[in-house]
């Protein structure tokens, strides 16, 4: 990567850096309209929203950065973080929720309408989630495309911002606090993830096995411990995402017997 391209990556990534601290702030002010409002938020949504925000700002630091340039084992520490773990933290700050509670009632009911419409609903549904967030992972490190990204600065911020909204995307269609009026079973859900455990881990071996990402300026011994990053990281944040995921089953089933309970209680 040339200089001058080098320095487009860091101002575009100080962007993201920027970007990321505004929303951690309009979170905490919406968080603090909620007390003044007497109305309960949780507080460990607060940390964990907090969390994933600290998350992407060090994946996106100078260190981090500099060393995904020169290191693709730096450069999978930054995938794992942008794309896995920080998106599962964001999406247990529920933020959506909260959007929905700090705007005025008619702005709610826009936003409620505009995710009910069939485009997002088609773009938030599990397999179109999947498809863009590890069906990107396959394009990135499978064809030329990584390469291309060192020496286009706009096209290497772009992957990294797609990183972080396609795990959030995948998380939130997966296991999501917020609301989801037609968001598909629990079933369906759980063979997705699957899926993407399994297709994750395949793209691990394939790196390791076969030395992609090809014609890089890595050597094969370095490429064999990315693929072994990704391989054992990637495992490690999907069962976080499974344990979520069957944390939110079972507090499901837990009310839906509490319900059952209540009415068969109130017919005897």
């Amino acid at each position: 990567m040339s200089h001058q391209a080098h320095l487009l990556t860091l101002a575009g990534t100080f962007l993201l850096v920027l970007l990321t601290l505004s929303l951690w702030f309009a979170y905490v002010l919406g968080v603090r309209a909620q007390r003044r409002r007497r109305k309960a938020w949780h507080c460990w949504r607060l940390v964990s929203f907090s969390f994933g925000c600290g998350l992407l700002v060090l994946a996106l630091s100078p260190p981090m950065v500099e060393w995904g340039h020169a290191d693709l084992r730096g450069h999978m520490a930054q995938h794992l973080l942008l794309g896995m773990f920080a998106p599962i933290a964001l999406m247990l700050g529920a933020p959506g929720t909260l959007l929905l509670r700090s705007v005025p009632v008619v702005t709610a009911r826009r936003l409620t309408d505009i995710a009910g419409s069939p485009l997002v609903r088609c773009m938030s549904h599990p397999v179109t989630a999947l498809l863009l967030n590890i069906g990107g992972l396959y394009v990135l490190y499978l064809t030329p495309l990584y390469q291309l990204s060192f020496n286009q600065p706009l096209l290497h911020v772009w992957l990294q911002l797609h990183f972080v909204l396609a795990g959030y995307l995948f998380s939130w269609s997966i296991a999501g606090p917020d609301p989801a009026p037609h968001r598909p079973g629990m079933w369906l859900r759980l063979g997705v993830l699957f899926v993407a455990i399994a297709a994750h881990a395949v793209l691990g071996k394939l790196m390791y096995a076969y030395g992609f990402p090809r014609d890089s300026a890595h050597d094969l011994a370095q490429i064999e411990a990315a693929a072994q990053l990704m391989y054992y990281g990637g495992d490690l944040a999907e069962l976080l995402l499974a344990l979520v995921f069957f944390a939110a089953w079972y507090r499901r089933r837990t009310m839906s017997d509490a319900l059952d309970w209540q009415t068969a209680n109130r017919r005897t």
